[in-house]
């Protein structure tokens, strides 16, 4: 990639990574926290995203209400995210103005308050977020699959976490996972853009090195065994479309077999993007799913989802049943398709085109400024910065015979979850 980068740590444990970019005057500015779902227990899930709402609910310094006003005045933009892994916050501003944003995140790591009231209010905001997804078909779908693919990891749980949790967390629950998890050994500040390296590392020394780190920051997960079976469920809900979706025990990114997955899911359904920003997109009119279902009119769409995690996580395919056929067709039709790739030679020709049309879209995901700070600390998360610099050569280097061991490795009908989606006013029989 272009561009080299910085990073140093202090001696509090903190990590700074630093990229200059100094085609426009802007930096984006990123603080990154080895906490997500994977660290939660029972009784807590969906601590980690409540905790990331409540970081916006002000400090002494940066009272609640300001906060927006401040960021919007100076023209720039804001934003957080809790995934399975992690969790991030970011603002991307103009460069003379990036000194809020600094002052902002090194105040919010230690000093947030977590007002009874803020607390209540929240739980309201979150639960309702979370009933609100109930009336999303794949959702609803998602959410089953997800549960029955893993027994004990925590990946078993969505982000936002079961309401029974959500109605018993406390606020000292929330402010104990908060000093737990926020802290500079747990931390990663990542900043791209128009700015001189040696006065940023400065600035940022300045702002976190009196910051205390604790000797040791627990992450209790631990890898969970693939399936050895199928196992199949149906869901009914509101809506007129059928779906199903089918999820297989993928790897983790640090795997060198992650790479010849992303290929072959660039191949069966087109690329998927890893970048949260998304940027550009890519046809999957060539792949083989979607001319063996939606150009036959078994499926009216067809998608494939990988994503970057620690530990092993899923790939998942997604099947929008065409309102004429039966999910039986529709499956049949994958399941043919995959043992196509299972049992016969894949070409040269059509892993050259999936390589190309996934090195597409992740470049698309990686041109602009706020997107580089997100790669900075992003590839860290779950493995190191090289993965992201690597990452095109290594998808150039997979042949053939890589993409038909990975199919065989972890596409095996004994390794899924095949979910369906039947509306209520569905009268089609589910899957036998």
């Amino acid at each position: 990639m272009t561009n080299s980068t910085t990073k140093v740590k202090l001696d509090n444990g903190l990590t700074i990574h630093l990229k200059e970019i100094h085609t426009a005057p802007i930096i984006s500015h990123w603080v990154w926290y080895r906490v997500g779902s994977r660290d939660e227990i029972p009784g807590k899930t969906g601590i980690s995203h409540w905790v990331e709402h409540m970081q916006f609910k002000g400090t002494p310094q940066f009272p609640a209400g300001k906060l927006d006003k401040a960021i919007s005045r100076d023209g720039g933009f804001w934003n957080a995210f809790t995934y399975l892994d992690w969790t991030a916050f970011f603002q991307t501003m103009p460069a003379d103005k990036i000194d809020l944003a600094l002052k902002l995140e090194a105040d919010r790591m230690s000093n947030c308050l977590y007002e009874p009231d803020e607390v209540e209010s929240e739980r309201t905001v979150i639960i309702s977020e979370l009933e609100g997804g109930e009336n999303e078909p794949l959702v609803r779908l998602g959410k089953a699959v997800q549960r029955a693919s893993f027994a004990s990891h925590p990946y078993h749980y969505e982000v936002i976490g079961e309401v029974e949790d959500l109605r018993a967390i406390s606020r000292d629950d929330l402010y104990g996972h908060y000093r737990t998890y926020y802290q500079p050994n747990n931390a990663q500040v990542c900043i791209s853009g128009d700015f001189d390296t040696a006065d940023m590392i400065e600035q940022i020394t300045r702002l976190y090195q009196a910051k205390p780190s604790t000797a040791d920051v627990p992450h209790p997960a631990r890898p969970e065994a693939a399936p050895n079976s199928e196992q199949r469920l149906e869901v009914k809900g509101p809506g007129e479309t059928t779906f199903i979706q089918v999820a297989y025990r993928a790897p983790a990114a640090s795997d060198p077999d992650f790479f010849n997955l992303t290929v072959l899911d660039s191949l069966l359904t087109g690329p998927s993007s890893l970048n949260m920003f998304g940027g550009g997109g890519i046809s999957n009119k060539t792949s083989r799913m979607y001319q063996a279902l939606v150009e036959k009119e078994l499926v009216v769409g067809v998608d494939g989802g990988l994503s970057a995690t620690i530990d092993p996580y899923l790939y998942e395919i997604t099947l929008t049943v065409h309102p004429e056929r039966s999910p039986e067709e529709a499956l049949a039709a994958m399941d043919r398709e995959m043992m196509r790739v299972l049992n016969e030679k894949v070409s040269e020709e059509d892993v050259k085109r999936a390589i190309k049309q996934a090195r597409a879209l992740f470049a698309y995901g990686t041109e602009n400024i706020t997107n580089q700070g997100f790669w900075l600390g992003y590839a860290d998360m779950f493995d190191s910065y090289n993965w992201f610099e690597a990452y095109i050569e290594r998808l150039e280097t997979i042949t053939p015979a890589d993409v038909l061991s990975a199919a065989q490795r972890y596409l095996s009908p004994a390794r899924r979850v095949v979910g369906l989606y039947i509306p209520d006013n569905n009268s089609k029989e589910g899957l036998e």
